[in-house]
């Protein structure tokens, strides 16, 4: 099982190449660099130029918030930078952020992902060969190319594209036209079996063999009680903020639990954040939770998702134990 390491939400790309590098040297396979308040391909970059072995992945960048054309010119210097080390992980955001925030047009996010990941190997394609460019689409136009703008093929191939799904539609689109789909924390293994498994199936016509699933568990992790409790605390609060999203409602409905969803997405609107954690109860919080010491972490994750998931990060929004950490990531590899 290969394990990853996540870079904090608010660092800055130097946070970022300085984490990649304490990653490497600590044994991860990889790293994971978000998009939050800084743009992940910079901070990418300096982590390729600081880094030799671990996979670096962004996760996620934002696909719609850039065209076909700026994201397949991106990843490619990205994955000549890093020798063939770059996962390309793309996700759609949500309307209001896509819209208002990067005012860029929103609609039918799957099936634009499809076409916009379609996009990029045909872009790609003509970068590897020199063939003629002719993207006409619902979503996106593409059909100029030359030589002058062409940057050749890539030594090291184009890299990997993974998407990040939680509903059917976007999980099939992942399966049928992706390399690997990057879960959200906010899964049980309940979901992963019930929903996203089947749907990744469809997409990919049966079987998932060379199909990557990447998932980020959330974990109590500490070795005495007042640990576990401050873990127990944060893990409460993250959970109840994404249980709060209309977009992940499908996971808590599979178990019953749609009326704490809209209870909560009420709380959110009203900024009751403490309330919000409190809802979330045992049953919630086990479900979506490990707990433990290092080793019970460790082969509760084994247990719960070794059968599918093939790479695995911890997600841990509380001020968790380095070395505890550490010891989860070792009895995993």
């Amino acid at each position: 099982m290969l394990v990853d390491a996540v870079v904090d939400f608010t660092a800055d790309p130097l946070a970022c190449e300085a984490a990649a590098v304490r990653a490497e040297a600590e044994g991860y396979d990889g790293v994971s660099i978000p998009e939050t308040s800084h743009d992940p391909f910079v901070a990418l970059t300096l982590a390729a130029r600081a880094t030799s072995r671990i996979t670096l992945q962004s996760g996620i960048a934002v696909a719609f918030a850039r065209n076909p054309m700026t994201t397949a010119m991106v990843a490619n210097d990205v994955q000549l930078v890093s020798g063939g080390r770059f996962e390309l992980g793309l996700g759609s955001q949500v309307r209001a952020h896509i819209e208002r925030r990067f005012g860029m047009p929103w609609g039918r996010p799957a099936a634009r992902m499809e076409e916009y990941v379609g996009t990029l190997r045909a872009i790609w394609e003509r970068f590897a060969t020199g063939g003629r460019l002719h993207v006409e689409g619902e979503f996106y136009r593409h059909t100029l190319m030359t030589e002058f703008f062409d940057p050749g093929p890539n030594p090291h191939g184009p890299p990997p594209v993974l998407l990040a799904a939680v509903g059917e539609r976007m999980t099939e689109v992942a399966g049928r036209v992706a390399d690997g789909i990057l879960c959200h924390s906010l899964t049980t293994v309940r979901y992963l079996t019930e929903v996203t498994v089947p749907a990744l199936a469809q997409g990919r016509g049966g079987s998932l063999d060379g199909f990557t699933v990447s998932l980020a568990v959330f974990a109590v992790l500490g070795d005495t009680p007042e640990q576990r409790a401050a873990a127990e605390a944060g893990v409460r609060r993250q959970i109840a903020f994404y249980a709060s999203t209309p977009a992940y409602r499908p996971v808590l409905e599979l178990h019953g639990w749609g009326e704490l969803a809209d209870r909560l997405n009420r709380l959110s609107r009203q900024q009751a954040w403490a309330e919000m954690a409190t809802a979330v109860d045992d049953d919630v919080l086990d479900a979506f939770a490990v707990a433990g010491d290092a080793p019970a972490v460790a082969a509760q994750i084994r247990e719960r998702f070794g059968g599918v998931a093939g790479r695995l990060s911890l997600n841990t929004p509380y001020a968790a134990d380095h070395d505890q950490v550490l010891e989860v990531t070792a009895l995993l590899r």
